[in-house]
């Protein structure tokens, strides 16, 4: 099995991330969805995206699984809620997400479910979370940066390991994310296209960059 998910990790192309600040969290990925190792398949898919009020998430990993899995936690996260009479945190969303990953991955199929998430959030008392959730359905509180599992992920952390700073600034933050997103854009072939950048604050969710990346030619 570790073999296995090796193998399909090494596939997850995408390039996400997730920087905590001072004064809340930066969720960015880029657009590219790529059709096994040789063909894009699509150039303007949103990977990072609010599913409710207080919640944003982004994935790696296969497209159709990662659609599944986003649309089992929202309406896992309503049943919660409706039955508790009282929001769910983002603890209690991260861990949910880990309970399904596990249970995916672990039961027989002729095509592993292979997803790795990241999910940022402000609870009710207006505290900012940020938690990476592996394919396996490992949840991990995340304290400064992640890059998840993408193919991505080696071009990001290196810029990360270097420029991030303990208590930087939202702002600061959307900057950073900019340039690692145009680090891996620049050098991994599954990364491309476009960006979406999102902030979560105790004031709320706010989408700060929408942008497409195209070639020109001169």
């Amino acid at each position: 099995m570790d073999a296995e998910l090796k193998k399909y990790i090494l596939k997850t192309g995408t390039s996400i991330l997730g920087i905590v600040c001072k004064d809340g969290i930066v969720m960015a990925a880029d657009r590219q969805v790529t059709g096994g190792e040789t063909i894009v398949m699509h150039k303007d898919l949103n990977k990072v995206n609010q599913i409710n009020d207080y919640l944003v998430i982004s994935w790696c990993g296969g497209a159709s699984d990662a659609f599944m899995l986003t649309k089992l936690l929202n309406a896992e996260l309503k049943l919660k809620e409706l039955k508790s009479k009282k929001r769910p945190t983002v603890k209690e969303a991260a861990n949910l997400a880990g309970t399904i990953s596990f249970r995916n991955i672990r039961q027989p199929a002729m095509i592993p479910s292979i997803v790795a998430t990241l999910i940022a959030g402000v609870d009710e008392n207006g505290s900012t979370h940020l938690y990476s959730i592996s394919a396996d359905g490992g949840v991990y509180s995340i304290k400064d940066y992640d890059a998840s599992m993408g193919s991505g992920m080696p071009y990001m952390l290196g810029l990360l390991e270097r420029q991030y700073k303990k208590e930087m600034s939202v702002k600061e933050g959307i900057e950073l994310a900019v340039e690692a997103l145009k680090s891996s854009t620049q050098r991994d072939v599954a990364s491309g296209y476009g960006m979406d950048v999102f902030v979560i604050t105790k004031e709320g969710i706010k989408k700060v960059i929408d942008k497409e990346i195209t070639p020109n030619y001169n």
